[in-house]
């Protein structure tokens, strides 16, 4: 059976709940117990002090009678609910508290008439049980109890009670003749049975659970509201997405959210948008390649044919022969940019890295354009602001990446105009500008530039040698030195495009800012 998101949310978060409330009842009844056992104790051992100081003081004085020190215990043993043990310093227990005496007759009286009688019953359920006889010795129940100790236990106090009780050994002192020092005279044992604790957990468990319980249920109703409202819109964008992926890319989302969701849905949106150009995309691609190719061809079948007819005189077949091989050179170009770029995307570029001076490079490849901006009327400016311009990277490939932008710039640029070529730097990195005066992009260009085979309009009725191979080839080259490069253009102002450079460890090349005119032909 498959599970839904909500099924699991909510799993989840019972799992959640479940655990989360489970460790605080747990911490909760812990220290709570362990609380009102130390409150217990705390009170049995200050009023075990105040009864030695009230009545056993008269007692070990002789001014009480035992039938007196035992009914004032009974009475201590009504109020405190506690069974009250006299210890004199033999071990001998002297004096108990009513129950264990009618308890401790009746057994002895009991076991007389039938050692098996049942000796687990209790006198009452305000104490613990007694489930054996109380020995008229407390060495008797344990050799090593420590009469003179002060301290407290739990649990059935070696056997003697059937159930826990909270057990308080308070040593007793008697004065001295000279009433100058006291000396040990036993101890008071109260034994308080825990079930009034065990009612009082009982009632904290009560509190705690119900506020849990409505917690809970507060929760899951939240928690469902919470969880429609997410899964529903994602519902809904997979059942889009199942409609794009059967070609039905004209399907809206419907979400105009703001949130994470509403951006996914922006995104699918888009991507159907993409993917329904798709069938154009692959129509522009075969038509581009295939004018690419025809053109030379039908030139080079032409020129040819002439030649072989007779239509072109032997005086002239040289003209036309060089026109051949520069469509021939054409069509190589063509393919070589082809395969060079399949190489690029599927194993990436064979990088020979290196340190060099980025600067010279520049020059150097803007001096091959130099006839080509005579002839256009242009004029390109290299203006270098950076201290350092040393950097690592394949030479031979970023003067590629040089020569593409600059052809490219020259192409789009009208008569008259300039191309700024600018160097600055950040840190370890060296930003490189290519500006040009063109005629710009739209943003749909913009973000189609970097596919091959694309070209503008305007560039295949005024430069019919290009491939549309170029830029694609440099974002790869750049993408390869695990640089950037991006850019922005505005329609009828020009485009700028800038790519980075990372500097190489050595000493600046360059103390100062440089602006260099490569070509001047404005007019």
């Amino acid at each position: 059976m498959q599970h839904s998101l909500f099924d699991r949310i909510y799993v989840l978060f019972l799992v959640i709940m479940i655990i989360s409330f489970g460790f605080l009842i747990f911490f909760i009844s812990y220290f709570a117990r362990r609380s009102l056992i130390d409150e217990r104790i705390n009170t049995l051992s200050n009023e075990a002090q105040l009864i030695a100081d009230l009545s056993l003081k008269g007692y070990l004085e002789g001014k009480i009678s035992n039938e007196d020190i035992e009914s004032q215990l009974n009475y201590y043993s009504t109020l405190l609910k506690s069974d009250i043990w006299y210890v004199d310093n033999n071990g001998v227990i002297v004096v108990m508290s009513s129950r264990n005496n009618a308890y401790t007759i009746a057994q002895e009286e009991a076991m007389q008439k039938d050692p098996d009688v049942d000796n687990s019953t209790s006198t009452s359920d305000s104490f613990a049980p007694i489930s054996s006889n109380i020995p008229r010795s407390i060495y008797l129940i344990d050799s090593s109890y420590k009469i003179d100790e002060g301290f407290s236990t739990i649990g059935d106090f070696f056997g003697i009670f059937s159930a826990d009780v909270i057990t308080v050994n308070v040593p007793v002192k008697a004065l001295s003749a000279d009433n100058l020092d006291s000396s040990p005279a036993g101890a008071l044992i109260l034994h308080s049975s825990t079930a009034q604790i065990t009612d009082m957990m009982t009632n904290i468990y009560s509190i705690t659970l119900i506020p849990c319980l409505v917690i809970i249920v507060i929760a899951f109703s939240f928690i469902a509201i919470v969880s429609r409202k997410i899964i529903k819109p994602i519902k809904h964008l997979s059942n889009v997405a199942r409609d794009y992926s059967e070609g039905s890319f004209e399907v809206k989302t419907g979400i105009t959210s703001k949130d994470e969701i509403g951006q996914l849905a922006d995104s699918m949106e888009y991507m159907a948008d993409e993917l329904s150009k798709l069938d154009q995309y692959r129509h522009d691609f075969v038509s581009n390649i295939s004018h690419d190719f025809r053109s030379p061809l039908t030139s080079i079948k032409g020129y040819v044919s002439a030649m072989l007819d007779g239509t072109i005189p032997p005086e002239k077949q040289e003209r036309y022969l060089n026109i051949v091989l520069d469509e021939t050179q054409r069509l190589t170009k063509l393919t070589q940019g082809l395969l060079d770029l399949n190489h690029l995307e599927i194993y990436g570029p064979y990088l020979k890295m290196s340190d060099f001076d980025f600067i010279d490079v520049v020059k150097s490849t803007l001096n091959t354009f130099e006839i080509k901006c005579i002839d256009k009327g242009l004029a390109i400016y290299l203006n270098n602001h950076a201290t350092n311009t040393i950097v690592t990277a394949d030479q031979t490939k970023i003067q590629q990446v040089i020569y593409n932008l600059i052809d490219n710039a020259i192409k789009f640029t009208p008569s008259g105009k300039k191309i700024n070529v600018s160097i600055h730097e950040t840190n370890d990195k060296l930003y490189i500008t290519v500006k040009d005066e063109g005629i710009g992009m739209s943003e749909d260009t913009q973000r189609k530039i970097w596919t091959r085979f694309y070209k503008g309009d305007s560039s295949r009725g005024k430069d019919k040698q290009g491939t549309g191979l170029g830029l694609a080839i440099t974002k790869e080259i750049i993408k390869a030195h695990n640089e950037t490069i991006e850019v922005s253009s505005t329609e009828g102002e020009g485009s700028k495009f800038v790519f980075t450079l990372t500097k190489a460890k050595q000493e600046p090349s360059h103390t100062g800012q440089t602006e260099i005119l490569i070509a001047n032909n404005l007019r």
